[in-house]
């Protein structure tokens, strides 16, 4: 642990009383501000991650980047193991397989270690499947069993009688009989060697646990879970790095990921390992479905990792997929794409934003994406669909470089140190709206140190390995200063929001989770914007107090519920900092709730311990009109006095089960912009 002492080249800020005035006029009529969800590593270990699948490598799907293999299986006893490109595969898509020879043993099988184990939960029902080819005639067994014991807590029997030319699958269920107290467990595959005659070929081993709102080929619910306890606004997806491609010819080709999990072939993922495509663009729109969430669709802008940028001829196929990827997930029934999307079950999805890759000012890339790269896509895509706000892949906030151009947006990244972090409340202060800002990746990711202005880039530097509390205070100083300029800005997102503790490529992460639910942690960071986006203003209003620091905040009130409200957080303090607050149009003896979370200043959660303790309290107005309470060094809070409780003042509304953020229709189009023009589906 640091001491405070160590953390900071500044001064700690004294304190001081804090007494404004929230105005009842003056300020910016507003959407909620939007805190949205982006998953940067968006597969999180090819599957293993919040796509519920139990089995690695179940379909041996690879490349010359990441070879096919037969890894995380195992034979038992004298079996034997290969991987089998045959002339008869399972499909075009997946042409490996499993082969699996009988050795000495009566029985013949073959076990999988799963994403670093299984869990065994009694009141879960897990479903199954697997396809051969082979001359089986027999049961063959399928357990959930330990794997340094002798505990079998779930079996099913599968009656095979497969054929040696051609492909069949089978489907079971289980229910374990108990509960295991770890993951760490295996899933066999067995049956009697006299039942085959010669060797089985097996691909697309599968095994799913309940999913989230019983999605088939769907989510882990404990963290689908998680990320509804969020109230997210917007979902950027497919990702940061997951849209793009290491090098030529492999990129996020959507068509690529609908359809039949067989017609899946993946694709090398962009974090070290192989992606299978199991969760595609159906999979992300139903995930912002489930969630209430916009999509704000990302496409390939035509740059690879490795710096290779496609030419602007050899871009307008690229081009033109965006298009079609914009035609098939809302056309009708009467166009080429929509039908397709039509026939594999699915109406239209509404697609509001669209971001050009992601960014493109890394890699080599800034050049030719200013050049002509965002400009093939800007004009193609708005053409066709002038409604849509088009998001460039980075933006200079500074307007140094990287300004968008037309009407588009701009994507803005910040990772920083929390002394940087905690110094930018003001950051969006003298910019303006006429290219609304996303913040599509933020967090604190170092500690900070003597004589470091910002994070280290270079291989091996420091980073967090999970959020710390007074970073996630910093981090919310950082926010509340966007959301007080909330009509320039489209939302912001924590990135990435999961780390596989078996398995990671980048940290800190907002969500730390291994196959046993037991051992899923929210961090500091995810509580500090549960609390922000839970409560939500949708006009921004002005007070009289003009002095930040150690306290920040953002005030104004809901047409939604008809609270005023007052978002908050106290960094670097010698002590408590007192509030007396007043707002117009609240009178006397009104009734409000404080809620703020506090921790160890240097404190992590970790498995079994949520450092983040949250205090609610309930405070009544004065004889005025005014509130008065006081938050604790290191903390974020947000002060609510609902309809109801608003004693003699004016009542804004009423409250509905409105669930998040739908986005403008016009945002970011023409001169004039109508903020109270919503989109559709609020409800």
């Amino acid at each position: 642990m640091f001491s405070k002492a160590l953390l900071y080249s500044g001064f700690i800020a004294a304190v001081q009383a804090v007494n404004f005035t929230v105005k009842s006029s003056g300020g910016n009529a507003t959407s909620p501000y939007a805190y949205g969800l982006m998953f940067e590593d968006i597969n999180n270990c090819g599957d293993g991650g919040v796509y519920a699948e139990l089995v690695q490598n179940r379909a041996f799907q690879g490349n010359p980047i990441f070879p096919k293999s037969t890894v995380y299986w195992h034979p038992v006893g004298s079996t034997t193991l290969s991987l089998s490109n045959d002339t008869k595969p399972l499909s075009s898509a997946l042409t490996s397989s499993l082969q699996v020879t009988g050795g000495n043993n009566s029985i013949v099988g073959m076990y999988n270690d799963g994403f670093w184990g299984f869990p065994a939960v009694a009141a879960w029902e897990y479903k199954g499947s697997f396809w051969v080819k082979g001359d089986l005639n027999g049961n063959l067994s399928v357990t959930l069993q330990g794997n340094y014991s002798s505990d079998v807590y779930a079996k099913a029997s599968v009656h095979v009688t497969s054929g040696a030319d051609s492909w069949t699958q089978y489907n079971y269920t289980f229910q374990p009989t108990h509960d295991a107290l770890a993951a760490n467990n295996t899933l066999h595959f067995t049956w009697n060697a006299a039942c085959a005659n010669g060797p089985l070929n097996f691909n697309l081993l599968s095994l799913f646990p309940p999913t989230y709102k019983n999605r088939e080929n769907g989510n882990r619910v404990d963290l689908m879970d998680a990320m509804d306890g969020l109230k997210p606004s917007f979902f950027r997806a497919p990702g940061g790095n997951n849209v793009e491609g290491l090098q030529p010819p492999y990129w996020w080709n959507w068509t690529d990921t609908l359809g039949p999990l067989e017609d899946r072939a993946g694709f090398p993922g962009t974090w070290g390992y192989e992606n299978t495509d199991g969760l595609g663009l159906i999979e992300y729109m139903l995930w912002a479905s489930d969630l209430g969430m916009e999509p704000l669709l990302a496409v390939w802008s035509g740059l690879w990792l490795n710096g290779t940028s496609l030419t602007l001829e050899e871009l307008q196929p690229y081009v033109q997929s965006a298009l079609d990827e914009l035609e098939f997930l809302m056309g009708d029934a009467n166009t080429l794409w929509g039908a397709k999307r039509e026939a594999l079950g699915y109406g239209p999805f509404d697609i509001k934003f669209v971001e050009v890759g992601n960014e493109d000012s890394l890699s080599k890339g800034g050049e030719s994406y200013r050049a002509y790269r965002f400009k093939a896509f800007y004009e193609a895509i708005s053409a066709k669909y002038p409604d849509i706000t088009i998001i460039s892949s980075f933006y200079d906030v500074d307007e140094k470089t990287g300004t968008p151009t037309y009407n588009a947006s701009g994507d803005f990244h910040e990772y920083a140190i929390p002394l940087q972090m905690s110094s930018q409340f003001g950051y969006f202060d003298n910019y303006t709206s006429e290219h609304p800002i996303l913040i599509g990746e933020y967090a604190v990711i170092e500690y900070d140190t003597f004589n470091k202005s910002g994070p280290e880039w270079y291989a091996g530097a420091p980073r967090a390995l999970y959020p710390f509390w007074y970073g996630s205070v910093a981090e919310a100083i950082f926010l509340l200063g966007a959301e007080r300029n909330s009509d320039k800005i489209i939302g912001s997102s924590y990135a990435p929001s999961f780390q596989n503790y078996n398995r990671w490529e980048w940290i800190p992460d907002l969500i730390q989770y291994d196959a046993f639910p037991n051992n899923t942690v929210l961090s500091t960071s995810y509580y500090m914007i549960k609390l922000l986006s839970n409560t939500r203003i949708t006009e921004n209003l002005p007070t009289t107090e003009a002095t930040f620091g150690p306290a920040y905040w953002v005030a104004g009130r809901s047409d939604v519920t008809g609270s005023h409200i007052i978002k908050a957080a106290v960094y670097n303090s010698t002590g408590n900092v007192p509030f007396d607050v007043n707002f117009e149009g609240v009178g006397a003896y009104a009734d409000g709730k404080l809620t703020y979370l506090t921790a160890p200043m240097n404190a992590s959660s970790t498995i079994g311990n949520n450092v983040v303790k949250t205090t609610t309290e309930n405070v009544r107005a004065n004889a005025q009109g005014g509130f008065s309470f006081s938050l604790p060094e290191y903390s974020v809070a947000v002060f609510e006095v609902t309809a109801e409780n608003c004693g003699k003042g004016y009542h804004y509304g009423s409250k509905s089960s409105r669930h998040g953020w739908k986005g403008w229709k016009n945002w970011g189009k023409g001169s004039v912009r109508n903020w109270n023009q919503w989109g559709q589906g609020w409800w």
